[in-house]
């Protein structure tokens, strides 16, 4: 965390296009207050509202954030349930919000295991927004990185079977644009709260060259402060993409 006093100098110049964050420690902060599992939830949920602003202030074109896992049914129905409470009132009322202030809404994900109501409102916030260019929010539900994999070979697997795709044509290409993120540039940022310092299934074959930087801080005490500590981090890395300075 942040001393109140620390500040730092971004380059606009050098700024990630996309970045990506896997939210994590909403039931620890809820827990260190003694509070239920589905009060952590619903801070980080406006932990989520505040970082989407001061990414479009900082001037992000993307933003990709872990907000419910294909893993995440393993846990209580009673806190499943509460999240996908939480999510429906967002999207009835936030999601529509941002779309106002011309921020394009996006769901990656397995979508069909969703109730069809959740299916229905993201529908909708995604054709709302469809034109919208302040900035693009991903939201990943029940999403996995080895699943949306899968899905995607399937997919390049029926294109070959039905004589659409040859086998020798297959590209990297050819898989990125079987993926959830099609069309959305690799993230250039990872971060992770918590302390964790794990990857959990999220966008394998996106982060391949990604910078990763791992914050202390439970994701409801996130702020604008400790995601600008981040990218000033990813400014004074020296990227190399495998290869070597000269």
């Amino acid at each position: 965390m942040l001393y109140e006093n620390e500040s730092f100098q971004l380059n606009p110049e050098k700024m990630p296009k996309h970045v990506a964050i896997i939210m994590d420690g909403n039931g620890r902060w809820a827990t260190k207050r003694g509070l239920p599992r589905k009060a952590g939830h619903k801070a980080g949920a406006e932990a989520l509202e505040r970082i989407i602003y001061a990414a479009k202030e900082l001037g992000l074109e993307h933003l990709t954030v872990y907000a419910f896992s294909t893993e995440n049914w393993k846990r209580s129905a009673e806190e499943v349930g509460a999240i996908m409470d939480l999510l429906r009132f967002y999207l009835k009322n936030y999601f529509k919000k941002f779309v106002k202030d011309n921020i394009r809404m996006h769901v990656i994900g397995e979508k069909s295991r969703l109730d069809t109501d959740i299916q229905k409102a993201i529908a909708e916030i995604e054709d709302l927004s469809r034109e919208k260019n302040g900035m693009t929010v991903h939201v990943a539900l029940n999403y996995g990185g080895r699943d949306e994999l899968r899905r995607a070979v399937t997919k390049i697997a029926r294109e070959t079977a039905d004589g659409m795709l040859s086998p020798d044509a297959i590209t990297e290409d050819t898989i990125s644009d079987a993926l959830d993120t099609a069309g959305t540039p690799d993230p250039e940022l990872m971060i992770r709260t918590s302390g964790e310092e794990r990857i959990s299934n999220f966008l394998l074959w996106q982060i391949a060259y990604s910078e990763f930087f791992f914050s202390d801080t439970l994701w409801p005490d996130f702020d604008k402060k400790e995601l600008e500590r981040a990218i000033y981090y990813y400014q004074n890395r020296e990227r190399r993409f495998g290869g070597r300075l000269k």
